[in-house]
């Protein structure tokens, strides 16, 4: 199994955050197929060999996947690809 694990921080309000997250999530979903839901601050997204988790924090947005055997072999591409939505939303770091 493969994990991607990206922290980020933000100087945006949550709600803002929270926003420019599910526009990350929206874009990823379509690209990859992932369904996702928010519960509370966190944003919970799987498909068939991939499931993980976003946390919008105060000033952090904290990223956790985990890849099944067949994504795994994608985890380059989906983590660049994640990292410059993330950077697109919240500017370059």
């Amino acid at each position: 199994m493969a994990v991607i694990d990206i922290r980020r921080k933000h100087g945006q309000s949550l709600k803002d955050a929270k926003a420019a997250v599910e526009r990350v999530a929206k874009s990823v979903a379509h690209e990859y197929g992932f369904a996702h839901a928010w519960d509370g601050n966190t944003l919970s997204f799987s498909r068939s060999g991939a499931k993980g988790t976003i946390r919008v924090l105060k000033s952090e947005v904290h990223i956790h996947a985990e890849l099944g055997f067949l994504m795994a072999a994608l985890k380059g591409v989906i983590e660049n690809e994640i990292t410059r939505k993330l950077a697109k939303e919240f500017g370059d770091e």
